[in-house]
């Protein structure tokens, strides 16, 4: 148990680093920011009790506001994301019989299965995080641009980082 709480927390000091100190500033013609942190809320174990799951996502989307100085809006929108996940996992992971896993990773739960938890949860984190920041009705066209290219640059991120730390399963 120690070495998964270990994994984790070096997993949340990793990815606040890397999005806070080398992700900060990264665009794509204003129109693309990718936030992969929202992968520390996605990889937890399934067994994660919902009392831990939402302070721990509140504490990264805390995290990652104080780098960005937008008081709230990561923390609101990465505690939906952590609503949405458990959603997601108890239709999925019931019905599709993976309930030996201890973790949903790419190489654990299939390509198909994590790209379609991976793109769900990005689409509503980025839906809620992106509405809340501009808030207007008049810039809909460019908060609807900046959501989903935004969402495909962050999955993309996602789907490579699996792949890097990809483990075959073990027999």
């Amino acid at each position: 148990m120690s070495r998964v709480l270990f994994a984790n927390f070096l997993r949340f000091v990793l990815l606040v680093f890397i999005q806070a100190f080398l992700l900060k500033n990264v665009t794509v013609y204003d129109l693309s920011v990718p936030y992969p942190y929202i992968l520390f809320v996605m990889l937890l174990p399934f067994e994660t009790p919902n009392i831990i799951l939402f302070p721990l996502a509140f504490l990264m989307g805390l995290s990652i506001d104080a780098f960005y100085d937008t008081p709230g809006l990561h923390a609101a929108a990465t505690v939906l994301i952590a609503f949405v996940r458990v959603l997601f996992i108890s239709i999925t992971v019931q019905k599709d019989g993976f309930d030996n896993e201890p973790e949903p990773t790419l190489s654990s739960m299939g390509f198909r299965w994590f790209f379609t938890y991976s793109l769900i949860l990005t689409l509503v984190h980025h839906f809620l995080l992106f509405n809340l920041e501009v808030f207007r009705l008049s810039e809909m066209e460019y908060t609807l641009t900046r959501f989903l290219m935004s969402s495909v640059f962050t999955v993309f991120l996602m789907l490579i980082t699996g792949l890097l730390f990809f483990r075959k399963k073990r027999a």
